[in-house]
């Protein structure tokens, strides 16, 4: 009897699960095409060019093509990267957080902590790799035009790469795009349950579900938290920059990137590109986390199962 009903569990939410990836494909679609990716080409802007003030990299950006600029590497390393991470996310994130708090009895800053981490992860390495890589050497490889020389398409680019380099060429950086994406969404779940919790707390009802304001609001706290591990972020954008700098060694690693960063501007240099980086991290927490629990729980409404990752 104990196994049929556990079948049947499962089956039951395999709808719900398969609806997860769709939302989360979805949802990351919305927020790189609106906000998500102006706020991500000036803070890769400054996190490439650390001498510049955030002014002078909306300046920078603007000149590589008025509006246009901001949307560099949208189309279609970004929409990639944005469809399927997504997906990734949602899916692996919402199953870790139900796993931690059912079979290890996990609270919900605990089990928002590892769905958050878990989804980070296998983002990483699934998808997001070659797509940050790509991104980020649309957006630095503009100092090529800037000296007067016209800079390849970024296609053009990644054939180049992946001959020369092959696969680990077009995942440069990708370990440091893992420990970003872990720290990432491991922060933006875990302090966006604590703020959740916080809010229950303030308005003395512990068992209510929260509205929709309140759950953007504890988005919103979560997704600027996050923002702590913004040299994590600049070492990233330094290793799969195409910057060129006679002084900066090759074949870096993310410890020698955060040498040379270091040396090259010191603390102030680890945290360039911040501002944004904490406007970015807001909306995409608003989008996969508040927005994403609404949906989910508008899903679990229509087909009458339980939501993947809620009680």
């Amino acid at each position: 009897m104990g196994a049929a009903n556990l079948n049947q569990g499962e089956i039951q939410k395999k709808p719900v699960s398969f609806s997860n990836i769709l939302l989360g494909a979805g949802l990351n679609m919305f927020e790189v095409t609106t906000l998500g990716q102006p706020l991500e080409v000036v803070k890769t802007t400054m996190a490439a060019n650390r001498g510049d003030t955030m002014m002078q990299a909306i300046g920078r950006v603007w000149s590589r093509g008025g509006i246009f600029g901001f949307y560099q590497g949208l189309i279609p390393w970004a929409w990639i990267e944005a469809s399927t991470k997504g997906a990734v996310l949602l899916f692996v994130s919402s199953e870790a957080e139900y796993i931690s708090k059912k079979s290890f009895g996990m609270g919900n800053f605990a089990a928002g902590i590892t769905g958050g981490i878990s989804g980070g992860l296998v983002q990483a390495y699934l998808t997001m790799g070659f797509c940050t890589c790509m991104k980020t050497v649309e957006i630095t490889r503009s100092k090529q035009a800037a000296s007067g020389v016209t800079p390849p398409s970024s296609i053009q680019v990644f054939k180049e790469i992946f001959r020369k380099e092959g696969i680990r060429g077009i995942n440069k950086g990708v370990n440091a795009v893992a420990i970003r994406q872990m720290t990432n969404w491991g922060s933006r779940f875990g302090f966006s349950r604590l703020a959740e919790e916080g809010i229950r707390k303030i308005t003395k009802n512990d068992d209510r579900p929260l509205n929709a304001f309140e759950k953007i609001a504890a988005s919103t706290v979560g997704g600027g938290l996050s923002a702590w591990n913004q040299p994590i972020e600049v070492i990233r954008v330094e290793m799969q920059s195409k910057t060129v700098d006679p002084n900066r060694p090759k074949n870096l690693s993310v410890w020698t990137a955060f040498k040379y960063i270091y040396q090259q501007n010191g603390i102030k240099g680890l945290y360039r590109g911040v501002t944004p980086r904490i406007g970015l991290g807001i909306w995409q927490t608003v989008c996969m986390v508040g927005l994403g629990d609404i949906a989910k729980d508008w899903v679990a409404k229509v087909t009458g199962e339980r939501p993947v990752g809620k009680h």
